[in-house]
Parts: C-alpha cells; structure tokens; sequence
C-alpha cells in the first residue's frame, strides 16, 4: 500500500474521529466549530506556506467567489452536525449528515447537467427510506426534534458546499481546502460575535481535546485528504470515503457507549449503501473534491 493510501485511510478515520473528540468538550457546539476552523485555518496557511505553492485564486474571480460561498456553507454545516452530536448523539446525527452526497447526486442533473440514472434514484430511496427507520426510531426514544432537524440542516449545507466548489474548479488541492476552511472560519467568527460577542471560557480540560480536533484532525486530516485524493483513482477514493461515517458509528459505539436499535442498523445500512450505490455511478464522470466533514 502506497503512501497516498495511507493518508488518505488515514484522514477519514480522523473524521470520523471528530464527534468522539467533540463530545469531551464543554463548549456549545458553535464555540467548538469556531475553535476548530480557526486553528485548522492557521496550520493549513502554514503548510502551504511552506510548500510554496502558488496562489491561484486570483486568476478567476468567480470561482474563488464560488469557494468562499463554499465555505459559508461549510462553516453552517458543521454548526448544525455539532449541535446534532450534542442533541442526539454522534451515530445518529453522522447518518443524517451522510444524506448529504445524496442530496447532491439528485440535484447534479438540475445543477451539472449529470443523467439521472435509474441507479441513483434507487439509492435515493434507499436513503430516504433509511433515514425514515433512523429518524422514525430516534423519535420514539425520545431523541429530540431539534437535534434531528440539525442532522438535516447539516446534510442540506453539506449539500451546497459541495455544488459550489465543485464549480470553482481553478482551484484545487491544498489551496482549495485552505481558503475553503478560512471562509468557514469567517462565517462561524460572525456568527458567534453576533451571538454572544467574542468573548469564549474555555475549561483548563478543554484545551487538550480542542487542539486535537483542530490541528490534528482537521488540520493534518485535511492536509492528508487534499494530498492524497489526487494521486489515487476515483472509485477507489469513491469506495473509501465510506470509511468515515463507518468508522465514526463504530467509534460512538465502542467509546460513547452509543448503540443503534436492530431498525437503526437497517436504516444506516440503506443510507450507506444507498449513497454508496448511487455514488459509484455518478463517480464515473470526473469530480472535483471538496472538504467532506
């Protein structure tokens, strides 16, 4: 297994890390987002520093308008998931947001002009449905309504995320995600500046978890994805990406002690692989990447 391998499994299980790290963090789940764009904002600007890079975004001012309105998007996305892990828990909320790319494949043929396949709408519903068991089984547990309104809202965003960035398509790699990311910041900055002003308590035990999610598994992770996603083939990154939504429910349950009811499971595996089935198909056309968590 080669090195672009490597940092790529590596960066979707640091993903799938993120609700597991967020969860021994006290801050509100806006106060998280904003710490960790901000500190993933700052090691990405110095890694590309350091790689001497040359800016691209100036040569099209379009598409670097399209990846800021990216990471708008970005930044309101991961405020919802955040708000969803803490409602109702990192399993359940990291599904809903995974109907994400769904969204996205029903809406290429409106947006990009993409054949809506039989195969895709068949992963649609599959989808739908699943999320219905998830949803339909976290209500009668008492789950809260806001917290799976969240879920979607994050999956809705991630939608629009990616529909922009998949139209900046000067930019890419390293500087995409950098720019991506800081636009994200700048949204959440806003946000929490006209909700509550500037001024954040962060607990001495908070720090430790806070640097680890925002260095570690959004800095190095997206440093690892955008570095890696280039040298690999497309159906395997399309395979692979799955990892992360798998990886982050085997993680609530073995460090959260969070467990999906027999309907739960059903529903994840058709939300799975309903995106999964849809995905591989709409893969076969070229794809610019985006920041995916």
């Amino acid at each position: 297994m080669n090195r672009s391998y490597i940092k790529y499994i590596a960066s979707l299980i640091l993903f799938g890390f993120n609700g597991i790290v967020a969860s021994h963090i006290s801050l509100s789940s806006y106060e998280i987002v904003f710490t960790r764009t901000l500190i993933g904002s700052l090691f990405l600007v110095l890694v590309f520093g350091f790689s001497k890079q040359k800016m691209r975004f100036l040569s099209n001012k379009s598409h670097f308008l399209y990846l800021c309105l990216s990471g708008v998007a970005m930044g309101a996305s991961w405020m919802f998931l955040y708000e969803a892990y803490t409602q109702i828990g990192v399993s359940i909320a990291t599904l809903a947001y995974y109907c994400g790319p769904v969204i996205v494949m029903v809406l290429s043929p409106l947006l990009f002009k993409e054949r809506m396949t039989s195969a895709k709408l068949i992963g649609f519903l599959a989808v739908l449905t699943g999320m219905l068991c998830v949803s339909g089984q976290a209500m009668s547990e008492e789950k809260t309504l806001f917290g799976l309104i969240c879920g979607l809202l994050s999956a809705v965003m991630y939608a629009v995320m990616v529909i922009f960035n998949k139209k900046a398509v000067s930019i890419t790699g390293l500087e995409n995600s950098m720019w991506q990311l800081m636009a994200s910041f700048a949204t959440v900055f806003l946000f929490l500046g006209l909700k509550q002003g500037f001024s954040i308590n962060i607990a001495s035990g908070d720090w430790l978890p806070i640097l680890i999610l925002g260095i570690v598994n959004t800095g190095i992770g997206c440093y690892f994805y955008f570095s890696s996603i280039g040298l690999l083939p497309v159906q395997t990154v399309a395979i692979c990406g799955y990892l992360e939504p798998l990886s982050a429910l085997l993680f609530s349950a073995a460090l959260l002690g969070e467990r999906l009811s027999l309907v739960q499971i059903l529903g994840a595996l058709l939300i799975l692989g309903g995106a999964a089935f849809g995905e591989l198909y709409r893969r076969k056309l070229p794809a610019n990447s985006s920041l995916t968590t």
